[in-house]
C-alpha cells in the first residue's frame, strides 16, 4: 500500500533565482571591478579597498559594498561590520542621502579646544555652507598648532576660518610642509651602512642585542616594554615571524612620531630592518594613521626608492592605511585591522609576541623606538644611558602643548620635570597664564596639579600619583582652565572611541561622562564605576579611562 501524500504544485517551494541578502548590482559591480582593477582582493585588503571606494566615490553606498563583498569573495556582513566600525568610513544606507563630498574635521579634544576649536567648529558650520560637511573630530595629532583642522585628506594647524575657506576654494591646496632627508641624501651621509653591516656580518647579533639592553631603550608607544628583551623574546620563537610598526599616534596630545617622519624617515627605516634582523624578520607591515596622508604619500616614495636601489635584500614592505580608531594604537587591535577586519583588542594570552600578525609570532615596535635604534647602536649604549635627570636614563621626545611660549616636539632628559620642561625648552607660560595643572601623559595619563610639577617624568615615577608618562604626551593648563573640564573632554574622547567589545568601557565610559557634566560630581559612584572599568575592561583603554577622574578627585576637590 502506498502511503505517499500528494502534495500541490502550488505549495512546492521554488529555488531561489539569487541568493538570500541583498542582491549585487550591476553597475556597482562594474564601478568596483573598473575601480579595483588588479589590486590584491584577500581578506586582509578589505580596509586598503574600502578606501579606494570611499576615495573615489565620497562615501560607501550599501550598493557598492555589496559589489566588494562579492569581489573579494567576502560575506556582506563582514564588509559592513568593517566599514561601519571606522570613523573615516561613510557607509550610506538605503534611502539616506549621500554625505558632502568635502568634509571638514575641527579637531575638539582638550590642546584644540583650549586654543578656541569649539567656536570655530560653529563659525565654519555657518559660512562654509552646506555643500561642505563639517564635523567635531578626535585628535588629529597637530596639538602644538592648536586649532588643527582636516580639509578632506589635508590636516594642519593654525586654523582660522578664513584659511579653512581659501582651502576649501582653492581645491584643498596643502599648505607647505617641512621637507624631510630624502634616501639619497641619506645614503651620502652614511644611511644604511649599519644595517649593511649587520648583513655583511661586521656587526655581532649577540653584541646588538647586548647594546640595546645595556642601552636600557624602551618601547616609546607608551607600554616601555624593554627593547632588547623584546627582540631576544620574538627571535626565540619559530619561524616565519612578523613585525608591525605602530605610528597609529591617536593619543590625545601626542604628535612626535609625525614630527620626526616628517624630518628623516629614512632613520626610521634603517632602525626597523636592523630590528628584523636581529630577530629574523620576514615581512614587516607598516601601519600610518589615516590623518597623517602627507607623510604617507612621503614615505611611499621614499620606500619605493629603498626598493629601488636597496643596501641589500629587504624584507617584504607593506604599508597599510588606519581609517580613523584610537583603540588601533592598541597593539593587537592595530593587528587585527592590519588583517582587515575591526580594531578590536584581543585577548591575552596568548601575547603578541608568540601569536600576532596572520597567527605567527610578531615584533610589534612603535615608530620612536625604532628611530632611536641608529643613533644608539652608533654611539653605544652608554651614550644613551648617560642621558637623563634625577636619577633616570635617556632621553624623552616631549610632545608638549597647551598653554606655553614654545609648544612642539622637545627632545629633553628621561626624568626632567615639568616645571624644568616649561623653563627650559618652552619658553615658559603664556603671557597672563599661571601653570595650574597638566596631563603628563596625554589623555590616558591622568592629571596633576602644579604643586606637583617637580616629578621626573619618566617611566614607573607617575604610577604612585595614579598618572603614568606613556607617549609623552605634555599637555599645560593655567588658571584659565579647570582639571574638571579637561577630565570631561577626555572622558568624552574614550567614550567616543571606544570599540565597544566590552561592556565595562563601553558602558562605562558613556556613564561616566554623563555623570561627569553635573553641576556636583558623585564621587563615590564615580570611584565605583572607575573601579568596574579598571578591574573589568578588556584593554588599556577602559583601564585607563578612570585616571583623569581619580585624579580630578584626589587632586582638584574643590572642583568637584
Amino acid at each position: 500500500m502506498n502511503d505517499r501524500v500528494a502534495i500541490p504544485l502550488s505549495k512546492i517551494r521554488k529555488a531561489r533565482p539569487t541568493p538570500k541578502g541583498r542582491s549585487v548590482d550591476a553597475v556597482a559591480r562594474e564601478e568596483i571591478a573598473s575601480l579595483l582593477g588588479g589590486a590584491p582582493r584577500a581578506p586582509e585588503y578589505l580596509i586598503e579597498n574600502l578606501h579606494k571606494v570611499q576615495d573615489h566615490f565620497g562615501s560607501l553606498s550599501a550598493a557598492r559594498l555589496a559589489a566588494l563583498a562579492e569581489a573579494m569573495k567576502l560575506s556582506q556582513a563582514e564588509v559592513f561590520e568593517v566599514a561601519t566600525f571606522y570613523h573615516h568610513f561613510d557607509v550610506v544606507k538605503e534611502g539616506e542621502d549621500a554625505p558632502a563630498k568635502l568634509t571638514v574635521r575641527v579637531c575638539d579634544t582638550l590642546s584644540c579646544r583650549m586654543a578656541g576649536a569649539e567656536g570655530l567648529l560653529e563659525r565654519l558650520k555657518v559660512t562654509l555652507g552646506p555643500s561642505v560637511r563639517v564635523l567635531a573630530a578626535p585628535c588629529i595629532g597637530r596639538c602644538a598648532e592648536a586649532p588643527a583642522v582636516c580639509v578632506g585628506q589635508n590636516a594642519f594647524g593654525d586654523a582660522t576660518a578664513e584659511k579653512v575657506a581659501m582651502v576649501v576654494k582653492e581645491g584643498v591646496v596643502r599648505p607647505p610642509r617641512t621637507s624631510h632627508i630624502g634616501y639619497a641624501e641619506y645614503r651620502e651621509a652614511g644611511g644604511y651602512a649599519l644595517w649593511a653591516g649587520c648583513l655583511a656580518g661586521k656587526r655581532d647579533l649577540e653584541g646588538v642585542l647586548k647594546t640595546m639592553e645595556d642601552a636600557g631603550l624602551r618601547g616609546l608607544g607608551g607600554a616601555g616594554f624593554p627593547t632588547g628583551r623584546k627582540w631576544r623574546i620574538v627571535r626565540a620563537e619559530a619561524g616565519p615571524r612578523f613585525m608591525a610598526v605602530n605610528i597609529d599616534e591617536g593619543e590625545p596630545g601626542t604628535f612626535k612620531d609625525r614630527h620626526y617622519l616628517e624630518r628623516d624617515p629614512h632613520r626610521f627605516l634603517e632602525g626597523m630592518l636592523v630590528a628584523a634582523w636581529a630577530t629574523g624578520i620576514e615581512r614587516i607591515w607598516i601601519y600610518l594613521r589615516d590623518e597623517y596622508h602627507a607623510c604617507r604619500e612621503a614615505l611611499e616614495k621614499e620606500i619605493a626608492l629603498l626598493r629601488a636601489d636597496p643596501p641589500g635584500p629587504l624584507p617584504e614592505i607593506h604599508l597599510r592605511r588606519g581609517a580613523g580608531a584610537y583603540i588601533c594604537g592598541e597593539e593587537s587591535a592595530m593587528i587585527e585591522s592590519i588583517e582587515g577586519k575591526r580594531g578590536m583588542p584581543r585577548l591575552r594570552p596568548p601575547y603578541v609576541a608568540q601569536v600576532g600578525l596572520f597567527g605567527r609570532p610578531t615584533l610589534e615596535h612603535n615608530f620612536e623606538t625604532l628611530y632611536w635604534v641608529r643613533e644608539i647602536l652608533e654611539k653605544g649604549a652608554g651614550w644613551f644611558a648617560s642621558q637623563g635627570r634625577n636619577g633616570r636614563k635617556g632621553l624623552r621626545s616631549f610632545s608638549v602643548s597647551g598653554r606655553v611660549n614654545r609648544p612642539g616636539v622637545h627632545l629633553a632628559p628621561a626624568g626632567i620635570t615639568v616645571k624644568e620642561l616649561i623653563a627650559e625648552y618652552c619658553g615658559g607660560m603664556l603671557e597672563g597664564h599661571g601653570f595650574y595643572a597638566y596631563l603628563p601623559g596625554g589623555a590616558s595619563g591622568g592629571i596633576l596639579p602644579a604643586s606637583m610639577g617637580d616629578i621626573p617624568l619618566d617611566f614607573d615615577t607617575l604610577q604612585p600619583h595614579g598618572c603614568f608618562i606613556g607617549s609623552a604626551a605634555v599637555i599645560v593648563l593655567s588658571d584659565h582652565d579647570r582639571a574638571r573640564d579637561a577630565a570631561l573632554n577626555m572622558m568624552r574622547f574614550f567614550e567616543d572611541e571606544s570599540c565597544g567589545q566590552c561592556t565595562p568601557c563601553r558602558a562605562g565610559t558613556a556613564k561616566a561622562a554623563k555623570l561627569m557634566e553635573a553641576p556636583k560630581w558623585d564621587a563615590a559612584l564615580l570611584e565605583e564605576l572607575s573601579q568596574a572599568m579598571a578591574d573589568a575592561s578588556i584593554c588599556g583603554l577602559g583601564q585607563a579611562a578612570p585616571n583623569p577622574i581619580r585624579c580630578v578627585v584626589k587632586h582638584f576637590p574643590h572642583e568637584v
